[in-house]
């Protein structure tokens, strides 16, 4: 196989290393897998297990010519190969270590850089805990969850090219300055003007429509609320349609007028994308909470029932789990959690820091803090599982390892380090910084030099896109997103970086011959830094220079 361009890549890698292993038996499986501990790096990269290798070839040996081709690999996105060994584990591969830290921190943009893999493709992102939001007050924890999942899920689908649209518009300005605080940036105002007469040409659609009946005119029957304007009999249209995936106890439907106008607003939206998408069509995708999933799945079958346009037969519902909270005699609302926060990290610092923290600048440095720790607190657990705060737990200020302020500090280490040297330069200890081709990284012989290369910068291109995943074309409703996967990332990442920084004395002696090795890790340390500035603008966090 030739040597081709583009980045090192993961799954690539994996790709060529499972068809070499299995081009004389059939389609590649996947039985490489990548390893990522610090003591299995220490002797491999990666691994084909002894059981897979077993299966794959009767239980004798891996042929001798196989092994040739793995050790010959040259595909583009593949590192080259060291070598390729038969142990009792299995399989394993190394790879050529000083050219893969050369070829990847000679480049690092292309690490940081995203894929647009998505470009020009349309999304709406439904945002149902928003819709008639009227008071900040009654914003609860599991509501904001939703909402900042919203947020990031948007961001990182507009990095992958994608035309992102939010809904609904939050005209309250309580709302808006407590989202603003929190760094999300919702619109307030619809992207088209919102029209009256689609709410009565919905009402039109509903009076001639047969599974709809006008309240008072059935026998019998229960007296219902004044704004019910409809009764919609969806179990009715359930059957008919055969549709999959909705709960079985939706029955009757009551219409009101705030529902119609719900729907009047995202069909709008939704034929505003249509006009600017490439298939004609755009994906909605409601992101819920679990106490309002019922309710949502009445709007869509409501939807589906009055607008036969193809976005309706495209919606997804990703539904966000309970928040709660240990411990409390009384509910904790998205104020007073927020407030909360706010103050244990003004304490924190005062603590740590004491008068400084008077200073103007710690008001954004206390702000971003805040928003750090309860972005990390929401999103590092997957969007479908319960998440249980203990509001007294002071690692979350002081910086634990698994909390923002954890993230942020190390960001902030790491500003602190390329400000060191630069004044070191500018006061003729050392050198200034050479071209990133005549470095000599066969210097970088530490483990924790590869564990963040191997595990995070050559990697992080793939933990974008995964995030980015959205399974629109899956069977039922409910669709999934790895929305944590870029908090875990910066969380693993920082205990990481943190332990090698404690360990590893970056900036030496200024004595000539250890220049090469500082500046090797210093390029090393750039793309740590570039990749955790990355992550952290996907969560709309700036990177901090001081803690």
């Amino acid at each position: 196989m030739e040597t081709g361009g583009g980045r090192f890549g993961v799954s690539e890698t994996l790709g060529a290393l499972n068809a070499a292993l299995k081009k004389e038996l059939g389609p590649p499986a996947s039985v490489w897998f990548k390893e990522s501990s610090a003591r299995n790096l220490r002797s491999r990269d990666f691994l084909a297990p002894q059981a897979a290798l077993r299966a794959l070839f009767a239980g004798g040996p891996v042929p001798k010519g196989i092994i040739e081709d793995v050790i010959s690999l040259k595909c583009p996105g593949v590192p080259p190969l060291q070598s390729c060994q038969q142990t009792p584990l299995g399989l394993t591969v190394q790879l050529q270590r000083p050219a893969a830290f050369q070829q990847v921190l000679n480049s690092i943009a292309e690490f940081t850089k995203p894929s647009q893999a998505a470009s020009g493709q349309s999304i709406i992102l439904n945002c149902t805990p928003l819709w008639g939001r009227r008071s900040l007050d009654m914003l609860s924890l599991t509501n904001l969850r939703a909402i900042l999942v919203t947020d990031h899920l948007a961001e990182v689908l507009r990095i992958q090219g994608m035309n992102v649209h939010l809904v609904p518009a939050v005209p309250d300005e309580g709302i808006q300055k407590f989202l603003h605080q929190l760094r999300v940036d919702w619109p307030s105002e619809l992207e088209t003007a919102f029209i009256p007469e689609d709410v009565l040409a919905l009402k039109q659609v509903l009076s001639q429509c047969p599974y709809a009946t006008v309240p008072g005119l059935e026998p019998q029957q229960m007296r219902l609320a004044d704004d019910v304007i409809y009764k919609v009999h969806l179990k009715n249209f359930l059957a008919q349609q055969s549709l999959e995936g909705y709960d079985p106890n939706l029955d009757v439907c009551l219409v009101t007028e705030e529902k119609l106008r719900v729907l009047a607003e995202l069909r709008q939206m939704a034929l505003r994308c249509a006009g600017t998408g490439p298939a004609g069509c755009c994906r909605v995708v409601h992101v819920v909470s679990c106490k309002g999933e019922f309710q949502q799945q009445q709007v869509d079958l409501l939807w589906r029932m009055l607008d036969l346009g193809p976005h309706t037969a495209l919606q997804k519902h990703l539904v966000c789990g309970p928040v709660k909270v240990a411990n409390s005699p009384s509910p904790v609302g998205a104020p007073q959690y927020f407030h909360l926060r706010r103050c244990q990290m003004y304490e924190a610092s005062v603590m740590k820091y004491g008068d400084l923290v008077q200073d103007d600048s710690w008001t954004e440095i206390i702000s971003v803090l805040t928003s750090a720790a309860i972005r990390f607190e929401m999103l590092s657990t997957a969007h479908q599982s319960q998440i249980i705060l203990d509001l007294e737990d002071s690692s979350i200020s002081t910086k634990g390892t698994k909390s923002g302020a954890f993230v942020m500090y190390n960001c902030a280490r790491l500003a602190t380090l390329f400000k060191t040297y630069q004044q070191a330069v500018e006061q003729g200890a050392y050198p200034a910084f050479p071209p990133a081709s005549e470095l000599n990284f066969s210097l970088l012989r530490e483990e924790g030099e590869w564990l963040l290369l191997f595990n995070y910068i050559l990697p992080f291109p793939e933990t974008l896109s995964q995030s980015a995943q959205l399974p629109l074309s899956s069977k039922g409703i409910r669709i999934t997103a790895s929305t944590e996967a870029v908090c875990k990332f910066l969380i693993h990442l920082s205990m990481d970086f943190s332990s090698y920084y404690n360990r590893v004395h970056i900036l030496g002696e200024p004595l000539p011959h250890l220049f090469s090795q500082m500046f090797a890790r210093l390029q090393l340390m750039r793309g740590v830094r570039d990749v955790i500035h990355r992550a952290l603008a996907t969560l709309h966090l700036p990177p901090l220079s001081q803690i």
